[in-house]
């Protein structure tokens, strides 16, 4: 069985609210009290935050969706997606993964969440590729460095 079939993508992450669509979100939240307000006036909050293009907002977005997944047994799904992609957007790869596996190990039929799992594995092993060229490049030039050292020493 399919689930979350209507879910946002990744890159709808990138759509940002505008700060007046933004502030009405904050605003619903602060009229029903804050912290006591309704989880979908806070999840609506969280989900505007992530969009956002400051990564405080992001953060915030992150960390109100934590504390709904904890809240709510019965939006756990939902949070692990939407948090897999909060921590996507701000580079926390390896979090994002642990969200991922966590909804697909849960729901392995589920072919977008896959897709967003495959994603952030792709993310992760670009960034194992690049942090390896730089080594390698570090090292390179380290070892042209040494070699131009030691035959300076020799003359």
């Amino acid at each position: 069985m399919t689930k979350i079939s209507f879910l946002p993508t990744l890159e709808d992450a990138y759509g940002s609210l505008s700060r007046e669509q933004l502030e009405i979100l904050r605003q619903q939240v602060l009229s029903e009290g804050g912290d006591a307000a309704s989880i979908q006036s806070r999840f609506n909050y969280s989900w505007g935050l992530i969009k956002s293009a400051e990564r405080d907002d992001q953060r915030l977005g992150v960390k109100l969706l934590t504390d709904i997944y904890k809240e709510s047994p019965t939006r756990r799904r939902e949070c692990l997606y939407y948090l897999t992609i909060g921590c996507f957007k701000l580079g926390e790869f390896s979090m994002a993964k642990r969200y991922a596996d966590a909804l697909c190990s849960h729901e392995p039929d589920n072919q977008q969440a896959r897709a967003l799992q495959g994603m952030v594995e792709n993310k992760i092993q670009q960034e194992t590729f690049k942090g390896i060229a730089i080594v390698s490049g570090c090292v390179a030039v380290a070892a042209t460095l040494a070699g131009m050292f030691v035959k300076n020493r020799r003359r």
